[in-house]
């Protein structure tokens, strides 16, 4: 019963929202963008240099946008060439792994916290702190900033996010007579009864694969937990963490959510809801995109609304980097790059193209992220709502060692306790010894 999908560690890291891979679905032609971006940072004074830069599975959709993009940085500094690799998500962390270790890696890598943490404790990444000034740091977005840093000290550079909104079937609430959609998870738990009383249908799916998405995780630090102390020890063992594993637990035993949350992934909570059976599903705004295409009727009568919480009010915030290897032989030409990418203006433009948000400051108080036109549509709206969450987002599993062990181990216990294998308390506190364990 608890034959675990094999799902790869890469999907679980990037499905949360799937930021973008099959989420993005348009292409985006572009003229050249401006370069300035405040680094006061000088083109290399000698011979012609070659950048070259990693990105992950954003051929076709926004092969123009790079093309212009890398060109306008070529003219700007004549000096240096940008040789642009796109690589496949599945391909991602095995060739970064193998690059890394061979002193092959490439000077910049678009990555996200978590992985680029994995290799940051192997000192793998340049810091950062003394390299880019203080005002160009204030450019970013703070939490998101702190995002990117490990043992205290700045690895990446921040560049798109998305934070997690809840689309709704307004016609499954309206049979179930429910007017709005569930703000907290003890309101979701309440909404999940009354859904399947009503309708028969489930309210929501969410995977308890340990190697797939995140979302269970993050809950709990969501409804109060502290995953780890400073010294990186196992801090859930605590009323709040028992409360989070058996607000789960009663879920499943009282059949509010399907039996299969053990074995299948969030790919199977985008399937259900574009099927109609389920009325709420976590996801970012450009999904609206993909269920129009994939499921019309369904798209009709889906509503946005603002992530599910806890008591903390916290919301969740998905952040990808850009980072460059201690290796790379033109450190200065790769931190040039990596800023002219993340800045303002550049921001700006890839986050209307691939319906994404900026870290930069300046390019979230664009109007774009501020209003809604009046006759808006629910992508328009999605984008509101979650544009105005980031005040209130951050990354919610910090960037730590072995940060997939903490989930697979907290995912395997619950799900013990889920079958009745063990009482909530015994698998809070195997999980927490197994963390410790492992930490040594």
């Amino acid at each position: 019963m608890r034959n675990v999908l094999n799902l790869t560690a890469n999907w679980k890291r990037l499905s949360i929202f799937a930021l973008l891979g099959f989420l993005l679905s348009w292409a985006m032609s572009c003229g050249p963008l401006p370069s300035d971006g405040g680094t006061g940072i000088k083109p290399a004074a000698t011979g012609q240099q070659e950048v070259e830069f990693w990105t992950m599975q954003l051929k076709p959709q926004f092969t123009d946008y790079f093309n212009n993009l890398i060109a306008s940085f070529e003219a700007e500094n004549p000096n240096l060439k940008v040789r642009w690799v796109d690589v496949a998500w599945s391909a991602m962390e095995s060739k970064i792994l193998a690059a890394v270790s061979a002193q092959t890696a490439p000077d910049v890598v678009n990555l996200n916290p978590n992985f680029a943490s994995l290799l940051a404790g192997r000192n793998a990444w340049m810091y950062l702190d003394s390299k880019v000034p203080q005002n160009v740091r204030q450019q970013y977005l703070p939490n998101i900033w702190k995002a990117n840093t490990f043992n205290g000290q700045s690895f990446g550079i921040p560049w798109y996010l998305t934070t997690r909104i809840t689309i709704y079937n307004t016609e499954l609430f309206k049979k179930a007579g429910i007017s709005k959609p569930p703000a907290t998870y003890a309101e979701l738990a309440q909404v999940a009864k009354q859904i399947k009383e009503k309708t028969g249908q489930y309210a929501f799916f969410v995977t308890f694969v340990p190697e797939d998405s995140g979302e269970v995780l993050e809950s709990l630090v969501q409804m109060g937990v502290k995953l780890v102390d400073d010294q990186g020890k196992a801090a859930f063992n605590t009323p709040e963490g028992k409360a989070a594993f058996q607000y789960w637990v009663n879920l499943y035993k009282q059949k509010l959510i399907p039996q299969e949350a053990l074995t299948q992934g969030h790919r199977r909570a985008i399937e259900l809801y574009q099927a109609g059976e389920t009325a709420l599903l976590s996801s970012g705004p450009q999904f609206f995109k993909t269920i129009a295409q994939n499921a019309p009727t369904i798209a009709q009568v889906s509503v946005p609304a603002p992530e599910i919480t806890g008591p903390t009010g916290k919301k969740n915030v998905a952040v990808m980097n850009l980072t460059i290897p201690k290796g790379t032989n033109r450190p200065d030409d790769a931190l040039k790059f990596a800023l002219f990418v993340t800045n303002s203006a550049n921001q700006l433009a890839f986050a209307k193209a691939a319906n994404v948000l900026p870290s930069n400051q300046e390019a979230l108080k664009d109007s774009y992220f501020q209003t809604q036109p009046a006759n808006a549509t629910a992508v328009d709206k999605a984008r509101a709502i979650s544009a105005n969450q980031l005040k209130n987002a951050e990354v919610l599993v910090p960037a730590m060692k072995d940060s997939n062990q903490l989930q697979k181990i907290i995912y395997d216990n619950l799900q013990a306790a889920m079958l009745d294998e063990k009482p909530v308390d015994q698998a809070v506190a195997d999980a927490a010894q197994s963390w410790n364990r492992l930490r040594g």
